[in-house]
């Protein structure tokens, strides 16, 4: 057998990489030992080679057990340009090509066999293999996507069941199991239903630190807001929905909207399946819509994007299809649209599974999944906790991370609750716990008579929501735990008695209820988002420019940095990540130009910016290219709507052209955006009350003055009183 020393040369050799990726040299290792194994990698961290490699170095064929035809396809093929010996044997082939395939495999010309379970387990298959194993030998079986094995996880198939057969009939060859997800409860169940003997058990981090987790709620705005992801991510996406009809739906929609997107889902022939997988893979179409029967095991590193436009089933399965994005390690992004008739539309489907114990892990599953979605802890906290891995939070590439909500101490109230746990004797499920402490008077309460425990009615001082959101972050930061048996009872740990006896304090994310009218839309969480807008369209206008996509000049997260720092000086900026030296020579001053431009529309205070000695300060009265675009046009007579019309931009946008145009001097007919009369009254109102954010100044004229009204006056002002 070849020495572990050459195991880099034989990586090189084969596959032409130059060293092994986290934990597969240990993998490869014990594949190499005939152990049996249960390898845990996430999506793209790379699975496949620590079964092919092994392959290549051992005598025998080794029968890989894959779910999918797109799969073993595209593993073979990416194994033959490697002149790797592989192939498959599926439904898709006619009787000539599967005779030649199997006098091959005899042949001992084939190191690499793919197969479904069906067909392996099938009467006319398990004969050859015996000729097979009699003649050349069987080195390993490897059963990928494992996790189907098993009815806790989030895609079983019961003819995975039958798998166990193999270790009866070919005892003495090792099994490799493998899967991208796998909680606790599925690992073990792996193990038992394959019959692993001693298994060496692999579980890779399940961090990807490269994807941006973010979920947002499902309005009447969701479609405007899908369409302004595709457009604002250059490269591939992915856009998941629960149904056939809505696939259908949104596919129509974004031809319409000049997308290049085609559908997947099961209604469709196989070829016309084959066909648009094909396309997307080979970058003929940038988008692709689909149901959950997309994706597992394409392997196209460059997906920019996933998003789930209905809720998953359950957090497994999300897992695995947003980790579709971004298989390359550049940073990629994955946004879930949450909303309550999603909700609907799972239990629908869920109540018609006849199997009762089916129902309720089905169940148990998307209540998880809602947990996700309205929890205010960091995402990947919420994530890797499910799959049993702690991470301590404040990962800065997730919408909780990077857009905190207030974090308020709540030890008392987690006191009130981990009590209430513990005398309720750690036998009930979250909204019972809820029900005692808010004085419930349910007969489930009375039948235990928990009305007569000291922690009953103790916490009607907040609402359901407020001790859902308690608990469930109770759970995400490992204070407390949950079964997994599909009835969620909620049990203490060593970390619950900590806060109930004082040693522990519980801090908690608690999103601030703020009263906004529809035509202010000043809360900060807006007007951060006015500024990351505003910072793409420059981002735009350069990449078009220099004719590069936008990420090419910065990515997303980076804008959003900016947005939430606002540095002021060029060594700050230099600070943020994703900004080098080039970039920060290339680009530094325009971007701290809009941000100035912003700040002073905003009425913020403005520091003196300290340049570096090769750097000069940009001029704040030289219109940008594209204000002169909107002056073109507003000399040419066209209203506010219609430039923004004619331009592709918000009216806001214009409004705040027309502003800092003014301020900067240029011909712009005053009278034409504000009549004479309010001109006056808000000309006295800024004399008044100075140089201030447009808020109060709103509130002192009251509602028949508009923001844009007042903002383009007060750039007069401005102007006026700088002189």
């Amino acid at each position: 057998m070849l020495q572990y020393p050459k195991l880099e040369q034989a990586l090189k050799y084969h596959f032409g990489y130059d060293q092994f990726r986290p934990g597969q040299r240990q993998i490869i290792e014990d594949a190499l030992q005939n152990r049996d194994l249960l390898i845990i990698m996430p999506t793209g961290g790379g699975k496949s080679l620590c079964f092919q490699l092994p392959a290549l170095l051992k005598p025998g064929l080794t029968v890989v057990v894959s779910p999918l035809i797109a799969l073993m396809q595209d593993q073979v093929e990416a194994l033959r340009t490697n002149n790797i010996s592989a192939t498959f044997l599926n439904s898709s082939l006619n009787a000539f090509k599967v005779r030649s395939r199997e006098e091959a495999l005899l042949q001992g010309k084939i190191k690499l066999l793919y197969v479904a379970p069906e067909r392996l387990l099938s009467e006319r298959f398990l004969p050859l293999l015996d000729l097979v194993k009699e003649k050349i030998g069987i080195s390993t079986f490897a059963i990928d996507e494992a996790h189907c094995v098993s009815e806790w996880g989030h895609d079983f198939r019961p003819e995975y069941r039958q798998m166990k057969s193999l270790r009866k009939r070919y005892p003495d060859v090792p099994t490799l199991a493998l899967t991208a997800t796998a909680t606790d409860r599925v690992r073990a169940d792996i193990i038992q239903q394959l019959g692993l003997k001693q298994p060496s058990i692999h579980i890779a981090s399940f961090n990807r630190q490269n994807l941006y987790y973010e979920v947002r709620t499902k309005t009447k705005t969701a479609y405007a807001e899908l369409l302004g992801i595709i457009r604002e991510n250059q490269g591939s996406g992915i856009i998941y929905c629960l149904t056939r009809k809505k696939v259908d739906e949104l596919t129509l929609k974004l031809q319409h909207d000049k997308i290049s997107v085609l559908s997947y889902h099961a209604g469709l022939t196989d070829d016309e399946r084959s066909k648009n997988q094909t396309r997307f893979i080979r970058d003929d179409v940038r988008v692709m819509v689909a149901t959950i029967a997309f994706g597992m095991g394409i392997n196209k590193p460059d997906v920019r994007f996933v998003i789930h436009y209905d809720l998953p089933r359950n957090l497994e399965s999300y897992y695995q299809e947003s980790g579709r994005a971004g298989r390359d390690d550049e940073p990629s992004r994955c946004t879930l649209f949450f909303s309550f008739s999603d909700i609907k539309t799972i239990e629908w489907s869920i109540n018609q599974k006849t199997d009762p114990q089916e129902q309720l892990i089905s169940k148990q599953q998307l209540r998880q999944v809602i947990d996700y979605a309205e929890g205010t802890d960091c995402r990947r906290t919420i994530q890797l906790g499910y799959f049993g891995e702690r991470f301590p939070g404040n990962c800065g590439n997730c919408d909780n991370c990077l857009y905190p909500k207030p974090v308020q101490d709540w030890t008392i109230e987690a006191m009130k609750f981990l009590s209430c746990v513990a005398r309720c004797k750690e036998r009930f499920g979250m909204l019972h716990i809820i029900d005692v402490l808010r004085g419930g008077k349910n007969q489930k309460i009375t039948q235990n008579e928990h009305d007569l425990l000291s922690t009953y009615g103790i916490g009607k001082d907040k609402t359901l929501d407020e001790w859902r959101m308690l608990g469930r972050s109770l759970l995400h930061q490992g204070l407390l735990e949950q079964t997994a048996d599909g009835y969620s009872v909620l049990k203490l740990n060593a970390l619950s008695w900590e806060v109930m006896k004082r040693q522990r304090t519980v801090s908690i994310a608690v999103p601030v209820a703020q009263k906004v009218t529809w035509e202010e839309g000043s809360t900060k969480a807006a007007e951060a988002e006015v500024l990351v807008q505003r910072l793409r369209s420059l981002r735009k206008q350069l990449a078009d420019e220099q004719s590069v996509p936008p990420y090419v000049i910065f990515h997303d997260s980076t804008l959003k940095l900016m947005s939430q720092v606002q540095p002021q000086t060029l060594i700050d900026f230099g600070k943020l990540s994703g900004v080098g030296s080039h970039k920060l020579a290339q680009y530094g001053e325009k971007f701290l130009a809009e941000i100035k431009a912003y700040r002073r529309e905003q009425g913020l205070p403005e520091q003196k910016v300290e340049y570096l000695p090769s750097y000069h300060s940009p001029s704040d009265n030289s219109p940008s290219y594209t204000e002169l675009q909107t002056l073109q046009l507003h000399q040419q007579g066209l209203s506010v709507t219609e430039i923004a019309r004619q331009r592709d931009i918000r009216t806001t946008t214009v409004i705040r052209h027309l502003s800092d145009l003014i301020q900067k001097n240029q011909q712009v007919d005053f009278n034409l955006l504000v009549p004479p009369e309010k001109q006056q009254k808000i000309w006295q109102v800024l004399e008044t009350l100075g140089d201030i954010s447009l808020t109060p100044i709103k509130e002192y004229l009251g509602d028949n003055y508009s923001y844009d009204e007042i903002r383009l006056v007060r750039g007069k002002w401005r102007r006026e009183n700088r002189k």
